[in-house]
């Protein structure tokens, strides 16, 4: 079966000696190899302020507490993600308002933002689902206008852009996550990115038990809880190998997501995800619109290939349920989706099969 998602590894000789340096050099903790990987993250997908994180939804937690949300706050959130985005609001003691998206690329919904917006919201999530980055110039307008910061959950989109901007760069804050099926990984980890350089030194805190590395722990004093949410020096060497292969794992996913974009809008009954013009997607998934997607999944299925819908919406589990509202954009949007291969390990002969099934569909 060709899967749907997989984990991407550098070249082994490439790998293998950096790991093996770093796991015998008697530093394997948080050190230097670790800010080594901060600084050319950053370097390399242009952010600002870049920390690593023992997971994507560590820098979420770290995100919403820099961001001021505390107990009986709101977060304004999209149902349409994977769960651990709207656990972190539960993580701070928060509540999640959804939001709707658009039925046309499962994105947040601006409109629907300015509407959920009250006295209690603290900040709004943003998701780039699936690659595909949400409409940030009006989102950031609703910011400024309602004084509400920005979070943008990256996990599904390294190396996207809006606007000719980083996605994790244009809100306050940002998030990625490198878990193993995302398109780089550190085995599991993170990275956030905060806009206002001056809250770096409250996240180094925050993500080592509220105490900054580096000095003495017979002299600090931790004023404000703090988790271990740190990456580790081996993380760090894995993803350093990472990014020296990254951009031509990221081409390929976007070659591919641009062919089915052209493809896929000749299909009857079926189209393409319809984004912002001023977004560049990543395709960490391809998002299929159809009139059938389990027919549609079947198909493929039979000929070889995994297709899903992969997530559930966070609205339908039991945990969120005081937050549940009526969300038409979702329900239409969610009745469509199917989610087809678009990564690296995707090749031409793979991808033409794939639209031959549909067409025939």
């Amino acid at each position: 079966m060709i899967p749907l998602v997989k984990v991407a590894m550098p070249p082994k000789d490439l790998l293998m000696p950096a790991l093996e340096e770093t796991l015998y050099s008697g530093m394997i903790a948080e050190g230097e190899v670790v800010y080594r990987f901060e600084a050319a993250f950053a370097d390399k997908f242009k952010l600002p302020n870049a920390l690593s994180m023992s997971s994507g939804t560590a820098a979420l937690h770290t995100s919403l507490v820099l961001a001021g949300v505390r107990p009986g706050d709101e977060v304004i959130s999209t149902p349409m993600t994977a769960e651990p985005t709207n656990l972190a609001i539960l993580h701070s003691g928060a509540s999640p308002v959804w939001a709707d998206v658009s039925p046309l690329d499962g994105t947040i919904d601006p409109q629907s933002v300015r509407d959920r917006i009250t006295s209690r919201t603290r900040a709004i999530m943003v998701v780039h689902y699936a690659g595909y980055p949400a409409r940030m110039d009006e989102i950031m307008a609703i910011s400024e206008e309602k004084g509400v910061p920005v979070i943008e959950d990256c996990a599904h989109a390294l190396g996207a852009s809006y606007d000719g901007l980083s996605v994790g760069s244009i809100g306050d804050y940002g998030i990625f996550s490198f878990q193993a099926i995302k398109h780089m990984t550190t085995v599991d980890g993170g990275a956030l990115v905060l806009k206002d350089a001056g809250k770096v030194p409250d996240a180094k805190k925050f993500r080592w038990f509220g105490m900054l590395k580096g000095v003495s722990r017979t002299e600090v004093d931790i004023t404000a809880v703090g988790y271990k949410y740190n990456m580790t020096n081996v993380g760090a060497t894995l993803g350093l190998s990472q990014l020296s292969s990254i951009e031509s794992l990221i081409s390929r996913h976007v070659e591919n997501g641009r062919y089915y974009d052209a493809e896929v809008a000749r299909i009857p009954g079926f189209s393409p995800a319809r984004f912002d013009p001023k977004a560049r997607p990543t395709y960490w998934l391809y998002t299929l619109l159809c009139d059938d997607a389990g027919g549609a999944a079947r198909a493929l299925e039979s000929v070889g290939v995994m297709a899903s819908k992969l997530h559930k919406p966070n609205n339908l589990h039991s945990i969120f349920r005081s937050s549940s509202r009526d969300l038409p954009g979702l329900a239409s949007f969610y009745d469509r989706l199917l989610h087809i291969p678009c990564g690296w390990w995707v090749d031409d002969e793979t991808r033409q099969r794939i639209v031959e099934t549909l067409h025939k569909g």
